[in-house]
C-alpha cells in the first residue's frame, strides 16, 4: 500500500466501519444460542456423564463382581468387594466410584460382560461437597432406575457400533 492509501483508510476508519457493518449484519440473522437453564440441546447416545448401576428386567442387579471395571479404571477410582451368594453366584457388597478420580473415559461401561456399569445422559451433577461425589451402590443403582429408559435407549442406539 502506498503511503496516501494508509493515511486514506485511516482518515475514514475503514476498518471500524466494516467491524459496524459486520455487527449490523448479523445483528438481523436469528439467533443460534440457546438459554441454557430452560432451553437444552440433544446429546449423543454416546455422551458419558453420571455413573450408574443397572439392574435386569425382574429387579436383581446385573453386576456378577467380576471385578474387570476396577481392573480396567486408569484412575482408579472404583472400588468392589464381592462375596458368594447361597445359590453360588457372585454379587457385590460394595461398589464405590470415587466421581472426584474418575476422567469419564468409559472403559469401565466397555469392559463390564454384562452392562452392569454404564454412563448415563446426566450431565447435571454439580455438588457443593466433594464428599458428595463418592458415589456407593445404592446411589449407583439409584441412578440406574432413575435413567433406565433412557440409558436403554441409548445403548440401543449404540449397538450397531459395539
Amino acid at each position: 500500500m502506498t503511503f496516501l492509501d494508509k493515511t486514506a483508510r485511516s482518515f475514514f476508519l475503514v476498518e471500524i466501519v466494516k467491524g459496524f457493518w459486520l455487527t449490523l449484519k448479523y445483528f438481523f440473522k436469528p439467533k443460534v444460542t440457546i438459554n441454557y437453564p430452560f432451553e437444552k440441546n440433544a446429546i449423543s447416545p454416546r455422551f458419558r456423564g453420571e455413573h450408574a448401576l443397572r439392574r435386569y428386567p425382574n429387579g436383581e442387579e446385573r453386576c456378577i463382581a467380576c471385578k474387570l471395571c476396577e481392573a480396567i479404571c486408569p484412575a482408579l477410582a472404583i472400588t468392589i468387594e464381592a462375596e458368594a451368594r447361597d445359590d453360588g453366584s457372585r454379587r457385590t457388597t460394595r461398589y464405590d466410584i470415587d466421581m472426584t478420580k474418575c476422567i469419564y473415559c468409559g472403559l469401565c461401561q466397555e469392559a463390564c460382560p454384562v452392562d452392569a456399569i454404564v454412563e448415563g445422559p446426566n450431565f447435571e451433577f454439580a455438588t457443593e461437597t466433594r464428599e458428595e461425589l463418592y458415589y456407593d451402590k445404592d446411589k449407583l443403582l439409584e441412578n440406574g432406575e432413575r435413567w433406565e429408559a433412557q440409558i436403554a435407549a441409548n445403548l440401543k442406539m449404540d449397538a450397531p457400533y459395539r
